[in-house]
């Protein structure tokens, strides 16, 4: 199902990591980019699980599975790249995604107490509240996590 509004500020990517489906503006989506080869190698970022080649550019491969839905996947259908805002610069980074994307449209609500920082709000898609994710936020948790946190458990 795919909805759709001239309101480019309230246009969401709907994917799905795992089990679950989760949002992401579609402001910040720069493509859906089919599998293609994960190049890996050893580095000391537990979150990063390798990189893809994506436009003649170097994307960093993030594994929000395991923050998002508890654990990794190791098949997906696509990767999401999206943009990233690290200062003053930006960089894109990709995630895997395990199912169908869908673009929806909508007003955001406000997120549930006690959610994560980088839950943004819900996205009613149907009769589901789909989290929305802000990626950047996602990226700097899991990247570089405060104690206490889920992040934690990305270098075991």
């Amino acid at each position: 199902m795919m909805a759709t509004q001239s309101t480019a500020r309230n246009s969401f990517i709907v994917l799905q990591i795992g089990s679950g489906r989760f949002a992401l503006s579609a402001d910040a989506v720069v493509e859906l980019s089919a599998p293609v080869r994960l190049h890996t190698f050893p580095h000391t970022f537990p979150a990063v699980v390798g990189v893809i080649v994506r436009r003649g550019r170097i994307v960093p491969v993030y594994d929000a599975a395991s923050l998002l839905a508890g654990r990794s996947f190791s098949h997906h259908r696509f990767y999401v790249v999206a943009r990233r805002r690290i200062g003053q610069a930006s960089e894109l980074g990709a995630m895997p995604v395990s199912g169908e994307c869908e673009l929806a449209s909508g007003d955001m609500r406000p997120p549930a107490a006690g959610s994560p920082a980088y839950v943004r709000g819900v996205l009613p898609v149907g009769e589901e509240s789909v989290p929305v994710l802000d990626f950047n936020t996602l990226i700097n948790a899991y990247v570089s996590p405060e104690p206490g946190t889920a992040g934690e458990g990305a270098s075991s």
